[in-house]
């Protein structure tokens, strides 16, 4: 039997400390109320994009084994909107434009939730750069490791 699979979205399921504290945050960064909130659990049932996203109060000390997560968008300009629609939300949000990140040129604009769980929004200019010598002790495609791109050619 042959089933070709479509998948519906994504899901994504984060540890928090305080499911309360994230919520406030969430709420205001995907501009949407939880579809489900239960004792230590939340849901998003975000359309755009697509994607399954909860949140799960667990303790921790520090940050765990995750990098960042983030939302590819089409331009320059959805960036900017969506940058403009988290500082009316109260969010703290850093901006890397015209970057040299992940083997691409890309502008990005940053916030980070109550956890330190960072998310991004990018667009990417120009792809599949060559590799460099990485700087000693930076990762690459973490947040905060990349540099300002050199001119970039239309």
């Amino acid at each position: 039997m042959n089933i070709e699979v479509k998948a519906l979205k994504a899901h994504l399921a984060i540890n928090v400390k305080n499911v309360e504290q994230s919520l406030e945050f969430y709420r205001k960064m995907f501009g949407i109320e939880p579809s489900k909130v239960r004792k230590g659990y939340a849901k998003f049932d975000v359309s755009n994009p697509s994607l399954n996203f909860t949140l799960n109060e667990v303790a921790f000390a520090e940050r765990g084994a995750l990098s960042h997560m983030g939302i590819q968008v089409g331009s320059t300009e959805e960036v900017l909107a969506v940058r403009q629609r988290w500082f009316e939300q109260g969010l703290v949000t850093r901006d890397e434009m015209n970057t040299d990140c992940c083997y691409a040129v890309q502008d990005k604009t940053w916030v980070h939730d109550p956890d330190g769980n960072e998310w991004e929004v990018f667009v990417v200019k120009q792809d599949n750069l060559p590799e460099k010598a990485a700087e000693s002790g930076t990762a690459c495609c973490a947040p905060g490791c990349c540099a300002p791109a050199k001119a970039v050619s239309a």
